[in-house]
C-alpha cells in the first residue's frame, strides 16, 4: 500500500447544534457579518486571513492566503500587487473564490464572484493607514517574480526607505480588488460527516437560499 494514499489517526468528530435555514439571514453579507463577529468573539488568530483562489485565462489555477481588509453590501475587499500572479489571473479572468477557514468553531464560508478593481483613491486612503515598512515593502517586492537573494530584496527595501524617509508615494501598481459575490455558501460541521451546507445564489435582485448535500 502506498503510504502517502491515507493519513490514519486524523479523524475529526463535529458536534453541534444545527445549522438551519430559519436561523440565517435573508442576505449573506449580513450573515457573513454574524459569522465574522462569531470569529472574533472566539479568538480566532487572523479570523480575516482567507484562501484566494484565481485561475489564468488558459484554466491554470492559483491559491494563496490573503487578508481581508474590509467587506460590505457591495463585496469583499483586499489589496496586492497588480503585477503579482493573482494581480495577473484577475487581469485576465476577472473571478475568484474566497475561502474563510474557520475550524475551531467548525464552520468555512465560501464566496465565489466576479472581481473588480477599487477606485485609486480608496487604493491610496488603505495604503497610507499603513504601517511605514509594510508601504516601503509595497515598493521593494515585485511580488511573485524569481530574486536572486534575500540580500537583494533588503538592499532594495534599504534603498527606497532612504529614497522616502516619510511618506512613500502610492505604487501605481499597488491596489485593491473587490469580489463581488453571485454565491457565498456557509459550512458548519456536523457528526457523521452530515455536515450542513448552505449556499446563497444570486437570483435577479434578490437571493436565493439552498441546502446543499454534504
Amino acid at each position: 500500500m502506498d503510504t502517502a494514499s491515507h493519513l490514519p489517526g486524523l479523524r475529526h468528530s463535529y458536534e453541534g447544534e444545527p445549522l438551519l435555514e430559519s436561523g440565517l439571514a435573508d442576505d449573506p453579507v449580513t450573515q457573513f457579518a454574524v459569522w465574522f463577529g462569531d470569529a472574533l468573539e472566539a479568538g480566532l488568530p487572523e479570523p480575516n486571513a482567507m484562501i484566494v483562489a484565481t485561475s489564468s485565462a488558459g484554466g491554470r489555477p492559483s491559491a494563496r492566503t490573503v487578508l481581508l481588509k474590509g467587506f460590505d453590501e457591495r463585496g469583499f475587499v483586499f489589496f496586492t500587487n497588480y503585477e503579482s500572479r493573482k494581480g495577473r489571473d484577475l487581469g485576465e479572468n476577472p473571478r475568484a473564490c474566497l475561502l474563510f477557514p474557520w475550524h475551531p468553531i467548525r464552520r468555512q464560508v465560501r464566496v465565489e464572484g466576479r472581481v473588480v478593481r477599487v477606485s485609486r483613491e480608496d487604493s491610496t486612503a488603505y495604503f497610507r493607514s499603513r504601517p511605514y515598512g509594510s508601504r516601503i515593502a509595497a515598493w521593494a517586492s515585485r511580488q511573485s517574480a524569481v530574486v536572486r537573494s534575500r540580500d537583494e530584496l533588503d538592499e532594495r527595501f534599504a534603498a527606497l526607505a532612504d529614497r522616502w524617509p516619510e511618506d512613500p508615494p502610492t505604487p501605481d501598481f499597488w491596489g485593491g480588488f473587490r469580489v463581488i459575490p453571485t454565491e457565498m455558501e456557509f459550512w458548519q460541521g456536523q457528526t457523521d460527516r452530515m455536515h450542513d451546507r448552505l449556499r446563497y445564489r444570486r437570483a435577479g435582485d434578490s437571493w436565493l437560499l439552498e441546502r446543499l448535500a454534504p
